[in-house]
């Protein structure tokens, strides 16, 4: 093991009350603030979040299109049809049409000048060898105002609001921005996240052996910070203990927000806390009232940027991530708060005296959750079948009791 600092080495933990889990969450989501606001091509902005209301341009459709393949009809029939070619889209309305006439028409296309309606394909014939008029063919019905057209405006009108601020860009809303007129979109770009892992006895392939463990929380939490809106290493940064090398990490950072794993208790080997000292950073949160995860801590660097310390255990992280991290990156990624969910509890579930439980559940039908066994802080059973984490209050709660749930990323 390398050997601390001197400068961290001589900061001991300062005693400290664990802050209520629900404290820690508003403070971590009014720590930091948006990034500022970019334009970004379409192709561009998959992933960031909307930094404005996105308002459609223009009508949707534009103009009014043919639902279906068929003949654009004025009038009721039967229909002389005329002699100019088939309208198709992309090629402008064509001329337009007198009351009894018909003109063939492909699906998208624009409807020409008087036509009240279109005929399917399948629902019209005319006499033999495709001569004489046309007519509805049994039993279907006549083609009424305005069947089969998709009328002008008829998603929305040219400024009207579609999606909030805060919306996240995913491959729907790039389609839908584009059908509205976008090139670019207004985005709060995705914030860049150290992961910072700690621990000399953490492995990264093969059996544990001799005292060393899998490392469980590299694989785990860059793709849970890119579904949350970071952009996070494919590969976290691991340093083990060693608490020159962490504040070296720390101190050249240029990431939006750095995350460190483990080292935040109060053990021989645990340097989170004394090298923040040492860097004089700004603790917000220095324990949380919650199980596991309680040593979890929120710092502010003297250049501004956050710093969430995680327990090493991988639950313990977890909670850290549903406590801090979460709401800490909505704010950076100007991403709105998921709408609260609850759930009945299948059974009965054991609480902490005084600190706050999550434990992970699992959904069930009629709005209930099934609390899974393994919930240790250092299992990962548990969490790999979970869908969210239960809030049990001190305590505990009895089967049936409505309780709080926090998804999973």
């Amino acid at each position: 093991m390398t050997a601390p600092a001197p400068d961290a080495a001589r900061v001991a933990p300062a005693p400290h009350h664990e802050t209520d889990w629900r404290t820690a969450r508003r403070i971590a989501r009014d720590t930091g603030r948006p990034r500022p606001p970019v334009d970004r091509p379409l192709r561009d902005a998959l992933g960031d979040a909307l930094a404005a209301p996105l308002t459609a341009l223009t009508d949707l459709p534009a103009f009014d299109t043919a639902a279906m393949d068929g003949w654009a009809v004025a009038g009721p029939g039967p229909w002389r049809r005329t002699e100019t070619g088939a309208l198709l889209a992309g090629h402008g309305t064509g001329a337009a049409l007198a009351d009894g006439e018909a003109v063939p028409i492909a699906t998208g296309a624009p409807l020409p000048p008087g036509a009240t309606g279109v005929l399917r394909r399948e629902h019209g014939e005319t006499g033999p060898g495709d001569a004489g008029p046309l007519r509805v063919r049994e039993p279907y019905p006549a083609p009424g105002p305005g069947h089969e057209v998709r009328p002008r405006g008829q998603e929305c009108r040219a400024g009207e609001r579609l999606l909030e601020r805060g919306t996240v860009v995913g491959p729907p809303v790039l389609a839908l921005a584009a059908a509205a007129g976008y090139d670019v979109l207004p985005v709060v770009p995705r914030p860049r996240v150290d992961v910072l892992v700690l621990g000399d006895e953490l492995l990264t392939r093969g059996l544990p052996d001799d005292g060393r463990v899998r490392d469980a929380l590299g694989p785990l939490l860059p793709p849970w910070l890119r579904r949350l809106g970071a952009r996070a290493p494919e590969e976290p940064r691991r340093i083990g203990d060693d608490a020159e090398a962490l504040r070296q990490a720390v101190a050249h950072s240029t990431a939006d927000l750095i995350i460190t794993t483990g080292g935040t208790a109060a053990g021989p080997a645990d340097f989170v806390r004394p090298v923040l000292a040492g860097l004089k950073a700004r603790v917000l949160v220095d324990g949380v009232a919650v199980r596991p995860g309680h040593p979890m801590l929120l710092a502010v660097l003297p250049s501004g940027r956050p710093l969430v310390g995680l327990p090493g255990n991988p639950l313990a992280a977890v909670s850290g991530v549903l406590t801090l991290v979460e709401p800490l990156l909505r704010t950076l990624t100007g991403r709105a708060d998921r709408e609260p969910r609850s759930g009945a509890l299948e059974q009965q579930v054991p609480g902490h005296p005084h600190d706050t439980r999550l434990v992970p559940v699992a959904f069930r039908s009629g709005g209930r959750v099934a609390p899974l066994r393994f919930h240790g802080p250092a299992m990962l059973r548990g969490l790999a079948e979970a869908d969210a984490m239960a809030v049990v209050p001190p305590g505990g709660a009895p089967a049936g009791t409505e309780v709080e749930l926090l998804l999973t990323p």
